[in-house]
């Protein structure tokens, strides 16, 4: 089984990160299991993205859930999107969803959710969740693994 690549524009190449998560192209393969329901997780423990008042930089580790219809995300260009978010302020809520609906805009898959679990800003630590709607009867759905923020107490 060969998957056509040839019109992928960021694989196998030195490509320059992009400035805005709104200028980053994300790309994707056709799936060769399509008619398979089947769960795909990326995890991005060291996501960053700016605090839209102070411009400080905000941490969160990111996991996407997703499982793929006719399309999967080719994960190089996944990894560009969200190093987009480096230099980009925005709230916590606003990203973590912007990416969920990024990925579904371009995958239709037949489900997605996301968990963004940032690190305190200001003392309060904030998880984000959103999924596209209910999960499809007999997806297996493992936990997320990202415990709850605890302090040293």
């Amino acid at each position: 089984m060969t998957t056509d690549v040839s019109k992928l524009t960021q694989l196998g190449g030195q490509v320059r990160g992009f400035d805005t998560p709104e200028q980053a192209v994300m790309e994707r393969v056709p799936n060769p299991h399509a008619d398979t329901l089947y769960l795909a997780r990326f995890t991005a423990p060291e996501f960053t993205s700016l605090c839209p008042v102070t411009g400080q930089p905000d941490f969160a580790h990111i996991v996407i859930d997703y499982a793929p219809g006719e399309w999967l995300v080719e994960s190089k260009s996944l990894k560009l999107f969200l190093q987009s978010f480096r230099n980009h302020g925005a709230f916590h809520e606003d990203c973590t969803v912007y990416i969920g609906k990024r990925l579904v805009e371009l995958l239709n898959p037949k489900w997605l959710r996301i968990g963004g679990y940032w690190y305190p800003r200001g003392g309060i630590p904030i998880d984000v969740f959103w999924q596209s709607g209910p999960a499809p009867e007999g997806l297996w759905l493992p936990d997320q693994g990202v415990p709850t923020y605890r302090g040293r107490g």
